[in-house]
């Protein structure tokens, strides 16, 4: 069995549910998946203050996961928060987010993607991280949809009208092979926008989950997991505790040997 937490990064527990439910139609039989959003802070993550509030939160949930047993963790917000520093502070579990899941995989269906917003607010973080994870010469383009966050199940109807248009725009002028959808909020839509656009369409959301699968059973099966050597080096415990960290920031439990 492995055994997954999903990061729902936000302080309100209104999408856990559905999102839950969704998720364990797509995910393998052997996983047991746990959606789980937090109990403070904002209710979206467009904004940079808001994504800075959820930071430790974030990471500390992600180290208290590798103490639970967790197999692996997702932190699922299309901006990837945290990624690199949950990978530093953990030892072996698998930590994967929807950006760049979604774009390793987007590169191996298509020469090119294109990632479909719901503001252009969002462009620069995310265009960002295409560059940092090393996929700018697979970017066709980013097209924004005009719509927030909290928007996208409001009225469905008129979510799923404007990602078919978006992204039919993205696959005719910008000749994208492969559309991904760019917020883990749009899940849901893609098996009918690949039936009408005729290439991928990538739930964010489920290939952070399914990427996660894939490097847990790597993990499992070839003992390869996140290197420790260079980049991923965790700070040293002793140095922690020396400054008394855990016990200034309430956090003796998940930083106990």
């Amino acid at each position: 069995m492995t055994q997954i937490l999903y990061i729902n990064p936000i302080g309100v527990a209104f999408s856990d549910r559905p999102l839950q439910e969704y998720l364990d139609q797509e995910k393998a039989a052997q996983t047991k998946l746990t959606v789980q959003s937090f109990t403070r802070g904002p209710h979206h993550l467009e904004y940079h203050y808001y994504e800075t509030l959820v930071l430790a939160d974030i990471i500390h949930r992600v180290r208290r996961a590798e103490k639970e047993s967790f197999d692996a963790v997702v932190i699922g917000c299309f901006y990837d928060p945290g990624l690199w520093e949950a990978r530093e502070i953990t030892q072996k579990m698998v930590i994967t987010a929807p950006a760049e899941s979604s774009m390793h995989i987007a590169s191996t269906l298509g020469h090119s993607f294109s990632i479909i917003v719901g503001r252009k607010k969002w462009i620069p973080v995310m265009h960002t991280n295409v560059k940092k994870y090393g996929f700018q010469e697979n970017l066709a383009s980013f097209k924004s949809v005009d719509m927030g966050v909290l928007d996208f199940h409001r009225d469905p109807e008129e979510t799923k009208k404007r990602l078919i248009n978006a992204a039919q725009e993205a696959v005719e002028k910008d000749l994208a092979e492969v559309i991904i959808l760019g917020c883990t909020a749009q899940f849901g839509f893609f098996r009918e926008l690949q039936l009408i656009l005729g290439v991928p369409v990538i739930d964010s959301a489920i290939a952070a989950l399914k990427y996660a699968e894939f490097l847990v059973e790597l993990s499992q099966q070839c003992q390869w997991s996140h290197s420790k050597k260079y980049g991923y080096e965790s700070p040293p415990i002793e140095e922690i505790k020396q400054w008394k960290i855990p016990q200034q920031y309430r956090l003796c439990d998940i930083w106990s040997e």
